[in-house]
């Protein structure tokens, strides 16, 4: 049986009800928030962001030492990817992302662009586990026999159906080793690209300095505004928590059904998070996903319009999947 076959279509609409009902918790108790706090948390996920696109950036200026590399561009490139990411489920800013950072460099390629992001991943991968495995170690998550009652449809449902969980998994595997298998077969040209993406790997010391070193700064600008938005909203800022909600966002994006895991994050929150009444947690938790995805939208509008001048987003999103597609057949 397919995996979209067993999916319980009520207990999905179930979900994004309880996220709802939490943002009916955050709009009655707006008045409380600490609005300088929420700011500064605001001003920071933009640092963030600007951090990690500075890091790409490098890796693409790696990639083409000898074509010019925009700055500004590729950062608007990344502003507007990491904000509709934010609205659209399976992270469908990505192929905005690809489509833009195209734009801001001479003579690239899509392979090249799409395997140069790659280069962000071993950091924050590495970050990711160190900080999911704090958070396992400390028994500040739930354990694996209470997953399936959770009231977060994407945990629910892959906890509750192992089985389904392992068939998409292989299934992933599968197409991969047979995409690898074909495009070996077929384009030399498309595997020199996606090695060309990595040059950055070649100098150990200057992916350390120009790409690593800024993913650290990011985590750090992370760090402190999670902390600054449990300020806000009066759950209280601890290296725990903060600990605890990076660990919770990385568990409720790994295989979202919803724009930005939404219900899912409300329902891990409210199990884990400590000192703090039910509706605090709630409006914590609804307020902050609330706040930095409008707060991205617009930054990406914004970087959409000041640095490509482009206002029909219907025909981009067409070009990103076409880049998609292309990136992969290339």
């Amino acid at each position: 049986m397919a995996v979209a076959a067993v999916i319980d279509t009520p207990d999905l609409d179930a979900s994004l009800n309880r996220f709802l009902n939490a943002a009916q918790a955050f709009f009655t108790s707006i008045a409380d928030i600490a609005w300088g706090y929420l700011a500064a948390a605001l001003l920071l996920s933009l640092a963030l962001q600007l951090a990690r696109a500075h890091g790409w950036a490098n890796a693409l200026r790696a990639a083409y030492p000898r074509s010019r590399v925009s700055e500004t561009r590729i950062a608007a490139a990344f502003l507007v990817g990491a904000g509709m990411n934010g609205i659209l489920p399976a992270r469908g800013g990505d192929a905005l992302k690809i489509v833009l950072a195209k734009r801001g460099v001479e003579r690239s390629s899509y392979p090249t662009i799409v395997s140069s992001f790659a280069a962000l991943a071993p950091f924050d991968t590495a970050m990711g586990l160190l900080v999911l495995l704090y958070a396992i170690t400390q028994g500040l998550l739930p354990r694996p026999p209470r997953l399936p009652h959770l009231p977060a449809f994407e945990i629910t449902f892959w906890a509750a159906h192992p089985q389904a969980l392992l068939l998409l998994l292989t299934l992933i595997g599968i197409g991969a080793v047979a995409l690898v298998a074909t495009l070996s077969r077929r384009a030399e040209s498309f595997w020199q690209r996606v090695k060309q993406g990595l040059a950055i790997f070649r100098e150990p010391a200057r992916y350390a300095r120009e790409v690593a070193g800024w993913q650290l700064v990011g985590w750090l600008c992370r760090f402190a505004s999670f902390w600054l938005f449990l300020d806000a909203f009066h759950v209280g800022g601890s290296v725990q928590n903060v600990l605890l909600v990076m660990s919770v966002q990385s568990i409720s994006g790994a295989l979202p059904f919803t724009p930005g895991g939404a219900g899912a994050q409300q329902a891990l929150l409210v199990a884990t998070l400590g000192g703090a009444s039910h509706a605090v947690v709630l409006s914590y938790s609804v307020g902050q996903q609330l706040a930095v995805t409008a707060w991205s939208v617009l930054i990406a509008v914004g970087a959409l319009l000041y640095a490509f001048r482009i206002r029909d987003w219907r025909s981009l999103m067409r070009e990103g999947e076409a880049a998609r597609a292309e990136a992969s057949v290339e």
